[in-house]
């Protein structure tokens, strides 16, 4: 039977247990949605109206064009069935299936559309359970392991959904969440006062991430607060737990919901908001946005773009002349780059397949250049150093160290979710302090599943330095401590 679209978008809010709960402990299953609750809904439904003419996908307006696989409509999960496993961890590699890293990637974002990644079940890997949820729903044999019908058909749906709503998953540079984004709905990325707002181009939908200290609020408080503010809010249903919380309801015409987790000292979470005219048109991803939600995530996705005025990132000073290398998506289509405390910087060079960039400021100053003194080094832990964004230090620019470890094809992976806002072109050095090579973040291509480049990778000594050397420009043979070489740049622009 299909309910009401407003019962239907409550329960998946309040169904859906966030994707990959490993990388979210201590989340439970929201509880099933309560009579009075549905009744109260239905007495907030209004009489359906013609959705604005925005640039909204063609699947919300003509759900007969999503092409048809060997599965029934996607359901929401039973959460009474789901334990979340706080213990298990995704593994690199995926012997029992036989699936690449990449291959692995494209069925999970396309299991967390489908709204089969809902957790782990009886303690599995919930990469195993999510297969299993598509098999059961498909009605097939249920086995774990995708046959090559059942791969194409999860993966042609996906690839559908994909195009006509630009679905990705990524991580929230401010934040560090990582959430499922329906890009093409959401067009228009600005910073928000606690993360980032992604909304539509009149702001009918928007997305809002936060995050917040817990010696600054509490989650009790937090969720006292955020069902009184603003003061529009008519709260519908709501849950508080010692780690966790979710409200749903309406805000004037709109309707909200907010979800939040607390671990390690903070609170992080997002709000939906939307009009209700819209609700055709968002229904069809919150499943999905709600499943790819998870507030620490242990692997990081390409990293959200953010169309911002003023960007900040960071610079390596290389040479004694006042040379400098950053991160060649910082430095493009600035106005003016200024190299924090040293001075203005006209942009040299780039090179758009290394990712580098060459700035110089020029007169006379003292620097600490970079040793580009390492040939070969092994795969392992590495410490990259940098100067975040000023909104994390409340306008400081101090030196802030984080914590990774070297993968293969250059991928560094970070030893917590932390966020990365303004931390590009950082630098990375080994335990030894040996200066390793320069830290460069990913930015997401719309609706791209297999990433063909790591979230997080390093720019290699030897690409720096055959960098320099195709400008002509000498590397410093006597430097001291690399991290006396990293400068915050800021880009401003139009």
């Amino acid at each position: 039977m299909r309910l009401g679209g407003s019962t239907v978008m409550l329960a998946i809010l309040l169904g859906v247990v966030p994707a990959l709960a490993q990388d979210s402990p201590g989340v439970i299953p929201a509880p099933k949605q309560s009579t009075e609750t549905a009744k109260a809904v239905r007495k907030h439904s209004k009489p359906k109206i013609a959705a604005p003419k925005i640039a909204a996908p063609r699947a919300a307006a003509r759900r007969a064009t999503t092409p048809k696989i060997a599965a029934p409509v996607t359901v929401v999960a039973k959460t009474a069935a789901i334990q979340v496993d706080t213990a298990t961890t995704e593994s690199t590699t995926d012997a029992s299936t036989g699936l690449s890293d990449s291959e692995r990637l494209k069925i999970q974002s396309a299991l967390l559309w489908s709204g089969d990644y809902t957790g782990s079940i009886g303690g599995e890997d919930p990469f195993l359970s999510a297969v299993k949820n598509f098999q059961k729903r498909a009605k097939t044999k249920v086995t774990g392991i995708l046959t090559p019908t059942e791969r194409t058909n999860l993966l042609t749906a996906a690839k559908s959904h994909e195009d006509e709503y630009g679905w990705t998953i990524v991580t929230d540079p401010s934040t560090g969440v990582r959430l499922g984004l329906p890009a093409k709905l959401v067009t228009q990325v600005r910073e928000a006062a606690r993360g980032t707002r992604y909304s539509s181009a009149h702001g009918e939908v928007q997305i809002e991430t936060f995050r917040i200290k817990t010696a600054e609020l509490k989650p009790a408080a937090l969720f006292d607060q955020e069902k009184k503010e603003p003061s529009t809010r008519k709260v519908e249903s709501s849950v508080l737990r010692d780690d966790s919380f979710f409200i749903t309801g309406m805000q004037g015409l709109k309707k909200f919901s907010v979800r939040a987790y607390a671990r390690d000292g903070e609170i992080r979470g997002f709000t939906l908001l939307f009009d209700q005219m819209m609700e055709t048109i968002v229904e069809p991803v919150t499943a999905a946005m709600v499943s790819a939600f998870a507030p620490f995530p242990e692997h990081s996705s390409p990293f959200a773009a953010m169309a911002k005025s003023v960007e900040y990132g960071n610079g390596l000073i290389v040479s004694d002349r006042g040379h400098i290398i950053t991160d060649r998506k910082l430095a493009a289509g600035c106005q003016v780059i200024v190299a924090e405390g040293i001075g203005d910087a006209d942009r040299v060079a780039d090179d758009k397949d290394g990712g580098l960039a060459l700035l110089r400021v020029y007169g006379p100053h003292k620097v600490s250049p970079l040793v580009l003194s390492a040939t070969t080094f092994n795969k392992g832990n590495v410490t990259l150093v940098g100067i975040p964004d000023p909104k994390e230090q409340n306008g400081a620019r101090k030196l802030t160290e984080i914590k990774a470890r070297l993968a293969e094809n250059n991928a560094i992976e970070l030893r917590q979710p932390v966020p990365m806002a303004g931390f590009s072109g950082a630098a990375a050095v080994d335990a030894q302090g040996q200066f390793l090579g320069m830290m460069q973040t990913q930015n997401f291509v719309l609706a791209s599943t297999a990433s063909v480049a790591p979230p997080v990778r390093l720019v290699t000594v030897a690409a720096i330095r055959d960098f320099l050397a195709a400008h002509d420009v000498a590397p410093a043979t006597d430097g001291s401590d690399p991290k006396t070489a990293v400068v915050r740049i800021i880009c401003v622009r139009n």
